[in-house]
């Protein structure tokens, strides 16, 4: 059940809790026109034809996909216990509209760690929704290398679904916001993992710092350049929205 409220929740409980939380679909519902597929492609900068090079852009882009560092802070933050091993994670993501904030869990259920038959080397990894999230559905996350040529992309690919079980108002707010918001996420993302990637091939400052994300009790919220989290004004908060 959405449970609602003012200020902050107990975001380390909320993220313990997602550990007897189960996915909220099965694969097999997935098909058009109920649900959205999508695939995002962002443009990152090249390197030289063959193996990816040690600290090029691939190896960078990699490191900000591992830590979730690319995601727009002013859309979605996520805290999650670094401790966990990738595979498996549970995150709480928080959505962020305007003085709305919804929490929502996902588990990180599918790690991308391969040379393809076209000779591309692909890294990335895919959560999938847990019970109560606003929506239903499975995002991959993939950095990619095309040997023949040195073009490194930036990959995003999903099959989303509004959660069947949103209140009213959440319902409402989806069907007037909700694809917007979408699409400028993935845009977002793009945006900022190729900012990041072409900062640190310059040598300057890009949008996240390479440094560990800050922390609090052992976990981490990402992404490191969203400011104080503990000290913000006053939220209106719903946990699990989708029931």
């Amino acid at each position: 059940m959405a449970q609602w409220g003012l200020g902050r929740p107990d975001t380390a409980r909320e993220l313990a809790a997602l550990a007897d939380a189960g996915i909220n679909y099965s694969p097999t519902e997935v098909r058009r026109p109920a649900w959205t597929l999508d695939t995002h492609l962002h443009g990152l900068p090249a390197e030289r034809p063959g193996p990816p090079e040690p600290g090029g852009p691939w190896e960078r882009a990699c490191r900000v996909v591992r830590d979730y560092e690319f995601t727009p802070p002013e859309s979605v933050r996520a805290l999650y216990d670094p401790a966990v091993p990738l595979l498996g994670r549970n995150m709480l993501l928080q959505l962020r509209f305007h003085g709305l904030h919804l929490y929502c869990g996902v588990r990180i259920t599918e790690v991308v760690d391969e040379t393809r038959d076209d000779g591309a080397r692909v890294w990335g990894w895919a959560y999938e929704t847990l019970d109560g999230h606003l929506e239903r559905g499975k995002v991959t996350y993939e950095v990619v290398k095309y040997r023949d040529t040195g073009r490194v992309e930036f990959v995003a690919a999903s099959h989303s679904q509004r959660a069947p079980d949103l209140d009213p108002v959440l319902t409402l707010g989806w069907s007037l916001f909700g694809r917007r918001a979408q699409l400028r996420f993935y845009r977002r993302c793009g945006v900022r993992i190729r900012d990041s990637v072409t900062a640190d091939s310059e040598g300057r400052a890009g949008p996240m710092p390479p440094a560990t994300p800050p922390r609090a009790w052992g976990l981490v919220w990402v992404p490191s350049d969203a400011g104080a989290r503990f000290a913000h004004s006053p939220e209106i908060h719903c946990v699990t929205p989708g029931g």
